[in-house]
């Protein structure tokens, strides 16, 4: 297996967590073949993927409220956000669901994005952001208010309180407010105030996320085709089965046994503790 079918085989088992840390770099990749001045050695984002304080820009172009938390602008940036995603996407996906990781991703990257280009207009500033921290900042704090006694290893700390380290992101994003980058600090206080409220409505019965999931599986179902059901003829066969059948659901048992016993070896250690024939044999059974 080379490296291409590998990636392939932990994007299509990773999870939703790994998927989204994939749109990130793709992006990433993206934005460096079109929209990265090398003579100058920066970013040149378009008003159509940045989201733009100007009424004028987001007016008319609506979607860049959820397109600006897949961009970056710069490989530390990218580097370290993912870094942080990664560590709060595997705490809140310990105690919820997929579909509502993905549900808190894009609503709180608009509401940051919302909180952002609000806050602006009424201090006559004009400026535009890209970056997925708001969103990574509500994944966060949404796990640390659920859980805010976790104990977290840290390498060449020790164990920490999960609060400790959320408290000391935001004391930061505080301190450098006024500082540059006055609009991302704010997207990112938005997004932990909307972790915060998105945890204690679900604590109280109100799923947020159910409205990103029913919206994304009525597109899915508007777009998938319908199978074919042409006239054919039946005809029925009263002769006894023979035992050939028989030995391919074996097959197919034994198969699906082996397959689920290596995924519950991936939920336990992770993907990397695989033999190469066991991720071979994974990414075969996946085609």
């Amino acid at each position: 297996m080379n490296i291409l079918d590998d990636l392939k085989l932990q994007y299509r088992l990773g999870g939703i967590a790994m998927r989204v840390i994939y749109w990130n770099i793709a992006c990433f990749l993206i934005s460096l073949v079109f929209f990265y001045q090398y003579s100058v050695g920066q970013f040149a984002f378009p008003g159509w993927l940045a989201l733009s304080s100007d009424p004028e820009v987001f007016l008319f172009k609506p979607w860049t409220f959820l397109t600006y938390a897949f961009f970056h602008d710069g490989f530390l940036h990218l580097l370290f956000n993912m870094m942080v995603l990664n560590f709060a996407s595997s705490l809140f996906l310990t105690f919820f669901t997929q579909k509502q990781y993905l549900g808190l991703y894009i609503l709180s990257a608009v509401f940051s994005g919302i909180v952002f280009v609000l806050t602006y207009y009424f201090l006559n500033y004009s400026a535009s952001i890209v970056g997925a921290s708001a969103a990574i900042m509500a994944i966060l704090v949404a796990t640390t208010t659920y859980q805010p006694l976790m104990n977290v290893r840290l390498l060449l700390i020790g164990n920490v309180k999960l609060w400790h380290i959320t408290a000391v992101i935001l004391i930061l994003d505080l301190m450098q407010l006024r500082l540059g980058n006055m609009g991302g600090h704010i997207s990112h206080l938005a997004g932990a105030v909307f972790g915060f409220i998105f945890i204690k409505l679900l604590q109280n019965g109100t799923d947020l996320s159910i409205v990103i999931s029913r919206t994304l599986d009525f597109f899915t179902n508007l777009f998938r085709k319908s199978p074919a059901t042409p006239f054919r003829t039946v005809h029925k066969n009263y002769k006894k089965p023979t035992e050939k059948p028989i030995s391919r659901i074996v097959t197919k048992d034994k198969t699906q046994q082996q397959i689920d016993e290596i995924l519950d070896k991936i939920s336990q250690s992770g993907y990397d503790c695989l033999t190469k024939e066991e991720k071979e044999f994974l990414f075969k059974a996946g085609k």
